[in-house]
């Protein structure tokens, strides 16, 4: 794992964002903190050895804190950082010998991967201060693998000796980009709710992934839908 990529790709990316409105931007100070919930749409990228695989659906609910810390005109610049838990994995795809690509309901076998993560995001808001916002989230995440299932149905013993049933998780430790886009409403008493679609890219591979290796890439992606609340702690 690349620590110092990370930690630079954050201080570029909370730079970038106070220092464009630090010059004749207004200044605010508001911090929040809240809850956040929703699902993940989770595939993984397998090179080398491809696995055929349908998505795998899995929660994702955390702790999130914001720091708004500049405001030019209509835009708002700030930092968002997110602990969370992270449901991830595959589900393979069987096919009948059929030709036409028809699934095979009496095999399956699927893995889930449990992680917590951290993201650390740049928050850009376009709106009213009360009201409705459009946002933009983007930065690096880490994460680390606490534990992971198999289940399967329907394989023979000569199925399951293949190398990629039962393969331990070499890399615990995951990283990558996360981006979304979403739409807050920002109200003065109440809090304020919000509504996001966001992508990860995963740039770690959980197998090893040298030239003798069986994958020379294993790595996720994950789309999520989150909602989250906020309540103001310092306006």
């Amino acid at each position: 794992m690349n620590y110092k990529s990370i930690i630079i790709s954050i201080a570029l990316l909370v730079g970038i964002c106070i220092a464009t409105n630090a010059q004749i931007g207004d200044q605010k100070h508001n911090f929040a903190i809240g809850i956040n919930g929703g699902a993940n749409y989770n595939t993984v990228s397998f090179e080398k050895h491809r696995i055929k695989q349908k998505g795998i659906i899995g929660p994702n609910i955390g702790l999130t804190a914001r720091y708004i810390s500049e405001k030019y005109f209509a835009m708002i610049c700030g930092v968002q950082v997110e602990l969370n838990y992270s449901q991830k994995g595959w589900d393979k795809k069987f096919e009948l010998p059929d030709g036409l690509g028809t699934k095979d309901p009496s095999r399956g076998y699927k893995r889930t991967m449990n992680y917590i993560e951290l993201p650390f995001l740049a928050h850009l808001a376009f709106g009213k201060e009360v009201g409705a916002q459009f946002f933009i989230n983007l930065g690096p995440q880490i994460a680390y693998l606490i534990n992971d299932k198999e289940s399967h149905f329907g394989l023979s013993k000569e199925e399951l000796a293949a190398e990629e049933y039962g393969k331990k998780i070499q890399n615990k430790f995951d990283y990558g980009i996360a981006g979304g886009l979403g739409l807050e409403v920002r109200t003065r008493k109440a809090g304020n709710f919000l509504i996001e679609g966001r992508y990860y890219f995963g740039l770690a591979d959980f197998y090893n992934s040298a030239k003798k290796d069986y994958f020379s890439r294993s790595a996720n992606n994950t789309i999520s839908a989150k909602i989250t609340y906020l309540f103001d702690i310092k306006k």
